[in-house]
Order: C-alpha cells, then structure tokens, then sequence
C-alpha cells in the first residue's frame, strides 16, 4: 500500500510559525513519526510539500495510478483552491484532508474548505496526531476498497465458470 502525504503552502515553517496554534513539532519531525507508523503498518508514504498551488495540482495528479490514496494538508488553498478541489476529484481514490488545528474554531474566513468537498474525510484540530488518525483512516479504506475489488472479481470468476 502506498499513499502520498501533500503538505500545502506554509506548512514547511512549522514548530517555527504560531506555535500555539500549530504545535512545536517541525514538518520533518511530524514526517518521521508518520513513517515510523507507516512503516510499522507496511505502508509506504511518499512526501511532499510546496507553497505553489500549481505545484500541489502536479502532484496531486501525479498520484494518478502510482498511490492508493491521498493525506492532504492544502492549508490556506483549502480555502480558495478550486485548483486542488478539482485535482483531487479527477483522481478518483480515497483522500483525507488534515488540518493540524481546528479550522472551524479559527477565522470566519478559514471555516470553510473548498478541498473538503473532494475529500472522503476531514480530519481537523487534533494537532499532529492528526496525522497519524489520517493515516489510520487511509489504511481503513484502502484495504476496504480492495476488499470489495477482489469479491467483485472472484463473483465474475464464478459465472464466467458457471457459463461455460
């Protein structure tokens, strides 16, 4: 299994920036205990973060084909980026935005995330452990979804034997 982890713009400043909105803890410490649990789980990530919309839109579309699923933070671009909303549509696979603090008790104008709208979860306002709930999420559904491709495949397999 493997799921691409997009970090949006600002967010390579953590554990530097609004420590008390944020957290002490640096994007690459959040990455490392991320692995750590990945790994522990046989998952692998694939990292990435820019402050480009166009960049996280790549991306996005990269994953196409190549993860089983998304762990977005879009930051600010959850709340403008019809960009991303539409990225994350086109690539049809299971997709969970996080938000290290609680979008909903912050600034009228961070209350609404246009990305949530292409996203099969949103996780928001638990901190950096917010990752590793959407990581726990992710696995969830991926292995559900396979779960469900193989019956599907093994009762096709049964009345194509039946008809012969």
């Amino acid at each position: 299994m493997k799921i691409a982890v997009i970090q949006g713009p600002n967010l390579n400043m953590l554990g530097i920036r609004e420590q008390h909105i944020y957290g002490n803890m640096s994007l690459e410490q959040i990455h490392q205990q991320l692995q750590t649990a990945a790994e522990q789980n046989g998952v692998e990530l694939e990292f990435f973060q820019s402050n480009f919309e166009g960049e996280i839109v790549d991306r996005v579309q990269e994953c196409l084909g190549t993860v089983d699923g998304i762990m977005i933070n879009p930051a600010a671009y959850s709340h403008t980026s019809i960009a991303i909303k539409d990225a994350l549509s086109a690539v049809n696979m299971p997709v969970v935005e996080v938000h290290i603090s609680n979008i909903y008790k912050r600034e009228e104008f961070r209350q609404k995330s246009i990305t949530a709208a292409a996203s099969t979860g949103v996780i928001s306002g638990f901190g950096a452990f917010g990752y590793h709930m959407g990581l726990i999420a992710l696995m969830q559904m991926i292995n559900e979804l396979k779960a469900i491709a193989q019956a599907r495949n093994a009762q096709i397999q049964a009345q194509t034997e039946e008809n012969k």
